[in-house]
């Protein structure tokens, strides 16, 4: 199964309802009116899109419909379309630097699968032939650095862990030593998962990226935030705290093998502008994909 259709298979039941619903609402009457375009705009808003990409995919279909008139609008594929152009905004690939180490920290909250993220991410470089190595800076739970070292056997990626209950910044320092040490061109670091809400967890991660950046200047290069792609618009309150403490450069989308909400990841995307770069559909180290705008809208959207 290729990645657009897993995505379809994903958004089965967002999608499904969504399409019908636009169908149900455009093809009723032989005339857009004020009418039709606020039951437009509950479908889109019930798909999790968010108000800024509701109004403008209204006001783009607004436009058609005065410019072509309704024998030419086909709000699917204008609703998909400006999807594609606002998720298509930022760069949606790795920030690699030109010479030595680039240090990617993997945040969010409990239970998005940041550990399996960071493994599949260095999995992917690898299979480019950039060596990589994998930190364990979620201490405070003894399950995650096995499970972090039985991905790095596995991949085989080198794994840097400290003891149970050990400092994150201070193994966070030696694993940038050791990857250094190693000639390796990625270090990915999976930290511990904390709610967003948790003001004394969120200082924990800045002081993380402190000694970071101090060890290695302009690390973290990469801030990625791993989101459930089931949680809806949960995931924006997410990502709006973690932007605010450690300004993030990119989403994964994890979690979107089963039914989802995926309109959550356009109103995120939009609000704060960070851009996805990388989407996971399936358990498999190879599900982890680069994100790819058009094939989400479309799947999205039904709209092919």
């Amino acid at each position: 199964m290729g990645f657009f259709d897993k995505l379809k298979a994903a958004f089965t039941k967002t999608t499904s309802a969504l399409s019908h619903e636009i169908k149900r609402i455009v093809t009723r009457s032989p005339k857009l009116t004020a009418e039709n375009f606020e039951e437009l705009e509950a479908a889109l808003l019930r798909a999790d899109l968010g108000v800024g990409m509701t109004h403008q995919i209204l006001a783009a279909a607004k436009q058609a419909f005065e410019t072509q008139g309704r024998s030419g609008l086909d709000f699917v594929e204008i609703a998909a379309r400006e999807v594609e152009k606002s998720l298509s905004q930022g760069n949606p690939t790795l920030a690699s630097q030109p010479a030595g180490l680039t240090v990617v920290s993997v945040v969010g909250v409990n239970g998005t699968g940041k550990t399996t993220t960071s493994a599949k991410l260095a999995h992917l470089v690898q299979q480019r032939g950039e060596p990589a190595v994998l930190a364990a800076c979620d201490t405070f739970r003894a399950a995650a650095i096995e499970q972090l070292k039985l991905w790095g056997e596995r991949l085989n990626v080198p794994v840097i862990a400290g003891a149970n209950q050990a400092d994150p910044a201070s193994v966070a320092h030696d694993a940038i030593t050791a990857a250094q040490a190693r000639s390796a061109k990625w270090l990915f670091v999976d930290t511990a998962g904390r709610l967003h809400t948790k003001n004394n967890l969120m200082a924990e991660l800045q002081k993380v990226h402190r000694v970071i950046g101090k060890k290695l200047e302009g690390a973290p290069h990469e801030v990625l935030l791993v989101l459930d792609g089931s949680t809806g618009m949960n995931a924006l309150n997410q990502a709006r705290e973690f932007h605010k403490a450690v300004t993030l450069t990119g989403l994964v989308i994890t979690k979107l093998d089963g039914t989802s909400k995926g309109g959550a990841v356009v109103a995120i995307q939009r609000e704060l502008g960070i851009p996805v770069k990388f989407i996971g559909v399936g358990e498999q180290a190879d599900d982890l994909q680069a994100f790819n705008a058009k094939e989400f809208a479309d799947a999205l959207f039904e709209a092919r």
